[in-house]
């Protein structure tokens, strides 16, 4: 269908922009009314600003960051891709589900991880950043 390949396209300029580690491209992947749901915060962060400060840090956070595996649910709208990373020295593995709209913009980015211990290197990390983002 349709949607199924503009979500396709979508997703190939995100790996090329994540391989290339060059953000530039990501404004234009966020819908204005973008929802981040992290795997430390109990509520969402809304809104393409704050999302696009979270995606472009937590990049840098992560070492040998590397995608695995792909899902795509029937409607063409949602993708699931499993990755793992490094982070402090603590190895973690984790899944982003992400919801894109019909012009294959991302609407909610949702990320999980394990385990314990990787994803409380991230917090710190990702912690302090979020602070100065406020700021």
């Amino acid at each position: 269908t349709m949607t199924i390949e503009t979500t396709k396209q979508a997703l190939e300029k995100w790996h090329q922009m994540i391989e290339n580690r060059d953000m530039s491209i990501l404004s234009e992947l966020l819908a204005d009314d973008v929802m981040f749901r992290s795997p430390v915060a109990f509520k969402p962060y809304e809104g393409k600003a704050v999302v696009f400060f979270i995606l472009t840090n937590v990049i840098q956070v992560f070492e040998n960051f590397t995608y695995h595996r792909e899902f795509y649910t029937e409607d063409g709208l949602n993708v699931v891709l499993e990755f793992s990373a490094i982070v402090s020295e603590k190895q973690l593995k984790g899944i982003d589900m992400i919801r894109f709209n019909a012009q294959g913009q991302i609407v909610d980015f949702e990320v999980m991880i394990r385990s314990k211990s990787g994803l409380e290197a991230l917090a710190v990390e990702m912690g302090q950043r979020i602070t100065q983002f406020k700021a």
